[in-house]
Order: C-alpha cells, then sequence, then structure tokens
C-alpha cells in the first residue's frame, strides 16, 4: 500500500523570504546537514549555511544565514539554470528550483521588457539567495514534502531600496509573481514578502487559502530580520499528511454588522476590501431596522486565522459601531486551478466535481484587451479547457 502524500502549508501572515520559508523548514525538523550536502552539489564555492534559534514576539524560530564571499557578482538567469541542471540535483530539487527561477525571469523580464533568459539577476543571483532557493527545495526533499499550500501573502508598503535604486513595496517583481494569488497589505513600511519569496510559492503551491485538511506531523517558524510592532516577523510552515474526510466541517467565523448611513458605493468598497483581508466570501443583504429605516446587513464569511483582521476591516470600512460573529463550519467541494489560453491571454478555470468555472475577472480583463464580449471569452475558455483540461 503506497504511503499518504505529505503536505506542507505556508502560514505567510507576515510574508515570505527565501530564507524564512528555508528556516521554517529546517526550524519544522529538516536536517541541516542533508540540505548542505544536496547544495553542495552546485558548482559554487565560498558559502556556508548556518541556523540559529531565535525568537521574534516570544515565538522560538530558527533564523537561517548563508554567509558568502562574493558581492557584486551578477548572474543571468541562463547562468543560473546552467548551474542548477548541471549539478546533478535530485530531480524534484532541481525542476523545483527551476521552477522557481524562471517565474523570478519571466517576472524580471516583463518588468524590464527583456527575455527571460537574457534577465540580469542581482540580488536573486547572489550567492545566498541562490541557496536560500535551492536550500529550500532541498529541505522539502529531506522532508518528503509532495504538495505544497499556502496561505494568503502579506505584503507591506511604502519605499525601499534595491539594486535598482528605490522601488515601491511589495517590490514590483513580487507583486507580479503573486498575480492571481490572495494576497493582502498590512500597514509596515517593510518588505515583508521579496520576490525570492513570492517566486518559491508562486512556483509550487498547488493551492491557496487556510490550512488544508491534515494530519499534523511537524511545524516550524522562519525569522525574518527585522523586529515587528503587532506580530512576529515569522513565516511558518505545518506539515503533515492529508486527512480522511471527516464529517465535521472546516471552522470559519461570520462576521455582519447592519448599517444605515453608508452609500452604496462605499459598500461595494468594503465587499472589495474584506476579500482583500482574507474573507473567503462577502456580501450584503437589505433589511429594515427599527423606525422603518432601510439598512444593510454586510457580512464576511473568514476563516479563524485572518478573523481579527477581516473584523478590523469590516468595522473600518463602513464605520459601525460593533461588529458582531459567531463560528460556523463550511464544507469546501475539492476543486483544482489550471490555466488556459485565449488569445493569447491567461484565463483561469476553477474544476470541482462535474463542473468547470471559468474565472469571471479574468475573463473580463481578456475581453477589454481584445475588445471582445465576456461571454465569448467564457465560451472560449471553456472550450480550451474542454481539449487540453477535460
Amino acid at each position: 500500500m503506497a504511503e499518504p502524500a505529505k503536505i506542507a502549508w505556508f502560514h505567510c501572515f507576515s510574508g515570505i523570504a527565501g530564507d524564512m520559508a528555508l528556516g521554517s523548514l529546517i526550524d519544522a525538523g529538516a536536517d541541516i546537514a542533508g540540505i548542505r550536502e544536496i547544495c553542495e552539489l552546485l558548482p559554487l564555492g565560498g558559502w556556508d549555511l548556518q541556523a540559529h534559534p531565535v525568537q521574534r514576539g516570544g515565538v522560538a524560530a530558527t533564523d537561517v544565514r548563508v554567509i558568502a564571499q562574493e558581492s557584486s557578482v551578477v548572474r543571468t538567469a541562463s547562468h543560473i539554470n546552467a548551474l542548477v541542471s548541471e549539478a546533478r540535483l535530485p530531480d524534484r530539487v532541481a525542476d523545483r528550483a527551476l521552477a522557481i527561477f524562471a517565474g523570478l525571469a519571466r517576472a524580471e523580464g516583463k518588468l524590464h521588457r527583456r527575455p527571460p533568459e537574457q534577465v540580469h539577476f542581482h540580488e536573486v543571483g547572489g550567492l545566498d539567495a541562490i541557496i536560500d532557493v535551492v536550500g529550500t527545495c532541498a529541505a522539502l526533499e529531506v522532508l518528503g514534502v509532495d504538495e505544497v499550500y499556502s496561505s494568503p501573502v502579506a505584503v507591506g508598503r511604502g519605499m525601499i531600496r534595491s539594486a535598482h535604486g528605490r522601488l515601491p513595496n511589495p517590490p514590483p517583481a513580487a507583486v507580479e509573481l503573486l498575480a492571481g494569488c490572495p494576497v493582502y497589505g498590512l500597514d509596515v513600511g517593510l518588505e515583508l514578502t521579496t520576490p525570492t519569496g513570492a517566486a518559491i510559492l508562486s512556483a509550487l503551491a498547488a493551492g491557496w487559502g487556510p490550512m488544508p485538511p491534515m494530519t499534523i506531523s511537524a511545524t516550524g517558524f522562519g525569522a525574518g530580520d527585522n523586529q515587528l510592532e503587532d506580530r512576529p516577523n515569522l513565516a511558518q510552515v505545518v506539515l503533515g499528511t492529508p486527512a480522511a474526510s471527516r464529517p465535521g466541517g472546516q471552522p470559519v467565523m461570520l462576521f455582519e454588522t447592519n448599517v444605515d448611513d453608508a452609500t452604496g458605493e462605499a459598500l461595494a468598497h468594503a465587499l472589495s476590501e474584506l476579500l482583500k483581508a482574507g474573507a473567503h466570501d462577502a456580501w450584503i443583504t437589505p433589511i429594515v431596522m427599527k423606525k422603518g429605516r432601510p439598512a444593510y446587513t454586510v457580512s464576511a464569511l473568514a476563516d479563524l486565522a485572518v478573523g481579527d483582521q477581516v473584523a478590523a476591516t469590516l468595522a473600518s470600512e463602513t464605520g459601525t459601531l460593533g461588529v458582531r460573529g459567531r463560528l460556523m463550519e463550511r464544507w469546501p467541494q475539492s476543486r483544482l486551478e489550471h490555466e488556459v489560453d485565449v488569445e493569447g491571454r491567461r484565463i483561469r478555470v476553477k474544476v470541482s466535481a462535474g463542473r468547470a468555472k471559468v474565472e469571471h475577472d479574468d475573463a473580463v480583463r481578456a475581453a477589454k484587451l481584445l475588445g471582445m464580449p465576456t461571454r465569448q471569452i467564457i465560451s472560449l475558455a471553456e472550450e480550451a479547457w474542454r481539449r487540453g483540461g477535460a
């Protein structure tokens, strides 16, 4: 009888960087000697991988440091691909690392309007970043992880310094890499999610959302460099095996408030912000309040892990004086996400038992760019899925 697949779920409540991903896996039990042994297959010298116990916000974690000799070498995407391809890494390590670097190359190429293979990596091309990426893939292999999942990803705001000068935060490359992934912003003037961290998740994550049903075997925390005021600067990984079906549903919180003094524009914006804050769903119901006044109930369904921020968003965006909530369960149907090509535009298609549904926002965006009716884009995307994804 085959062993059950092993899964890893990254909880990115303070963002994620390459060293944080690697640190969390080492903290969860990945043998650092085994990781070094795999990374030493790369034709690169002058580096060492060190891991130290630290605390962030009172939570014990592992801080990973790549001690490297170089500081000014700039490598192209083709150079890094050659390094990985020639290293005789374990197949899954090589495939995962190449996928991460390919994503970085595509993102940087789009931003600089250059072919991906000609992109020059600056920070990402340094020895430390290469070891972060290959080391993370090696740690997943050491732990025997078959599938990777992730929570929505937190990003910061403001400006940051880079090899290209001052850039907006989150970095443009990270934004490009996380297109189509659930992301939300925090009022933190630090680079919470780096391009390397974004590339790891966008290349490896098989799904996004709250922790999938699983039997937990280990967990670990990887430390970021800075101390944050309102949360521990950590990325968490949870390891386990998929849980068998159970009668109980997934625990969620329903948050609600009644408002009678908000405009339609304000309420529509509130729904958008609730979804950005991590709510599974948000909606508005017309009601009649005391004294016969017409009003609305604004509702949001959220995972417990993001309940505080969803409740805070509901309060701030509606101006309400109070939010109520109750614990509920839900039974989401298993689904997969595919991508199809329609006239050169990528369209996501959600597939569940007996049904394939085109992502409406993708169809609308493609329709505007191509000058075609949305219904035609949806029809073409469904047909493309039936040809290649059924």
